[in-house]
């Protein structure tokens, strides 16, 4: 048991114990504000327990993608985050030899590698490079990115459907 789970633990007993030991006679007065007090503390207890439950809960999980193209010419790679807590994805996605500006660029899936999927978080701001940026995913976004389901595809004038393209894995 924690530091901070025994002093709960004692807390809330003193809490009860303190409630049904001290009768409410002369020294109601005295009885109630030691009460108040005890629950107090308590429930300051408590909020420090579920803080340090919920920040413990949290982590930021790295993820990555080679993005390789038709040709051998066309690289490119990225850096993901995923930020469990407030839902967060980002981004940094760096690339070269393409045979024009990127026109569009997104994540897909659910797809596994080699399959085709739908956009599912779009990519804004790739005509340059490094491409940053972040998006707030829905739960199943999550699941799917985080299981290996998406894949990152930087479009071009030329190559419509996607010049180069890598899954996101860990």
């Amino acid at each position: 048991m924690s530091r901070l789970e025994q002093f709960l633990f004692h807390g809330i007993n003193s809490l009860i114990v303190g409630v049904s030991i001290h009768p409410l006679t002369k020294g109601r007065n005295k009885t109630m504000h030691s009460s108040i007090f005890r629950i107090r503390l308590a429930g300051l207890g408590l909020a420090a327990l579920l803080a340090t439950g919920s920040i413990a809960d949290a982590e930021t999980v790295q993820l990555k993608a080679d993005l390789k193209g038709a040709t051998a010419t066309a690289t490119g790679n990225a850096t993901v985050s995923y930020d469990t807590a407030n839902k967060q994805v980002t981004w940094r996605i760096t690339y070269s030899g393409l045979s024009g500006p990127p026109t569009a660029a997104h994540f897909h899936g659910p797809a596994q590698p080699g399959a085709n999927a739908g956009v599912a978080v779009p990519i804004p701001n790739v005509a340059t490079s490094p491409a940053q940026g972040s998006a707030t995913l829905t739960d199943a976004q999550a699941a799917d990115l985080l299981a290996g389901r998406y894949y990152i595809n930087v479009h071009t004038a030329a190559n419509p459907a996607g010049e180069i393209r890598g899954h996101v894995t860990k």
